[in-house]
């Protein structure tokens, strides 16, 4: 029986097809047993390799921790350096107990030489005590959506009960970039800690290859932070901006360092190369007007932030939009109260869903509105007696001056 063989110009029609329509040719081939790529504005996972698995962080843990000293703590505050700081093992910048340094200082230490001492000192400031650290850092993990997420220590050694996973960590660290501190930090190659009470200057170095000028540097790199125990493999939250995209990547258990930031690099080249942004709403855009029990004014709604959708590039899927009301709005409306949201569907999947929010141009008439329209209506009592008040006030205030300078008057005579 003959063999049936493609002939070459059918193949070169096949790939122009394939090329002009935008669809991207392959997924990055990730030897990394987990792994994601997100869109940090929006969360829109880009790629995804068993990113819902479990698995040890490592040091990545220590984005967290940053996070909570930053929200929590004074960068200027002098932390006291414990013996439990002082003598804890793996990677550390030999702080010493009862030196003097800034929360600043162990910041930088903590995210660019990623000390387990600099985690410690951070925990004890900011949570009193590691444990109620920890139950801080699971807090704040369960608030970002990070709900397959637990931690035990503020440093990432090993312990079995210390878990997440790629899709969590980016999450995390999709929110840590949001913090200004945080984002300069993560983005420093050098930095210079002074002499302190005990010791000389010491000059602290990041270990992210991605921003140094090395073979991995990589053009729009931006953070974020290593990590890497026997238990855990090689670990590693990058981001960079390019494109107007910013891209966050998440590799977990990789057993080889340079395979690492290859396929870091990969995910980063795949998101940049095959996705463009699409505008879908500016912050603040007028979507609609809605009635107002209470009042005979409508309302404006508008978005509470811009919102925007990666594509492959060359695609236009169809995007539904649909406002949804949390319920009936009733008088009195403040300046920026969430109302509803807008949602988006590609089909009938929901693709994103932005808060629509009380626009703050006629908040006032609203509110005098459904004061003084109200008839009978018992909700809008608590607000008429206000405006009571300050009219008898200032009748008040006008009687009482009106006499004063009658007396004045009559005394000068």
């Amino acid at each position: 029986m003959r063999k049936r063989h493609i002939p070459v110009a059918a193949l070169l029609i096949l790939a122009v097809i394939f090329m002009t329509s935008g669809i991207a040719l392959a997924s990055p081939n990730i030897s990394s047993p987990k792994a994601v790529l997100i869109d940090a504005d929006t969360g829109q996972v880009l790629y995804d390799k068993n990113a819902h698995v479990k698995a040890y962080p490592a040091s990545t843990t220590k984005i967290m921790t940053a996070i909570l000293a930053l929200e929590r703590g004074n960068l200027e505050d002098y932390v006291p350096i414990s013996k439990k700081a002082s003598y804890v093992s793996g990677s550390r910048i030999y702080l010493l107990e009862g030196e003097k340094v800034t929360l600043e200082q162990l910041l930088y230490a903590l995210l660019l030489e990623s000390g387990n001492d600099a985690a410690i000192a951070i925990a004890e400031h900011i949570g009193g005590s590691v444990e109620e650290f920890a139950v801080m850092m699971n807090d704040k993990a369960k608030q970002l959506g990070a709900l397959n997420t637990h931690f035990t220590n503020p440093n990432g050694l090993p312990d079995p009960n210390h878990v997440t996973t790629a899709y969590d960590l980016a999450q995390i660290a999709r929110y840590a970039m949001t913090i200004p501190a945080f984002k300069k930090i993560v983005d420093t190659t050098r930095y210079i800690m002074p002499e302190t009470n005990m010791q000389d200057t010491r000059y602290l170095y990041n270990g992210n290859k991605l921003i140094k000028n090395t073979s991995y540097s990589y053009e729009g790199a931006n953070g974020v932070k290593t990590g890497y125990t026997t238990a855990a493999g090689h670990c590693f939250v990058g981001s960079a901006s390019k494109n107007g995209l910013q891209l966050i990547t998440v590799i977990l258990g990789e057993n080889n360092s340079n395979r690492m930031w290859e396929n870091t690099i990969k995910l980063l080249d795949y998101g940049f190369d095959n996705y463009k942004s699409v505008p879908l709403n500016k912050a603040g855009e007028v979507i609609r007007e809605a009635d107002v029990k209470g009042s005979s004014r409508k309302i404006k709604l508008v978005t509470e932030k811009a919102f925007h959708y990666d594509v492959l590039k060359g695609q236009s899927p169809e995007i539904e939009r649909r406002t949804v009301l949390d319920g009936e709005i009733k008088a009195p409306v403040h300046p920026g109260e969430r109302l509803g949201f807008l949602e988006y569907r590609i089909g009938e999947d929901v693709i994103g869903k932005i808060r629509l929010i009380a626009d703050d141009t006629n908040q006032v008439q609203v509110m005098l509105s459904s004061i003084f329209s109200s008839k009978g209506d018992n909700n809008t009592l608590p607000y008429i007696w206000p405006v009571l008040l300050l009219v008898s006030a200032a009748s008040v205030y006008i009687v009482l001056r009106q006499k004063r300078n009658k007396s004045k008057y009559f005394f000068r005579k």
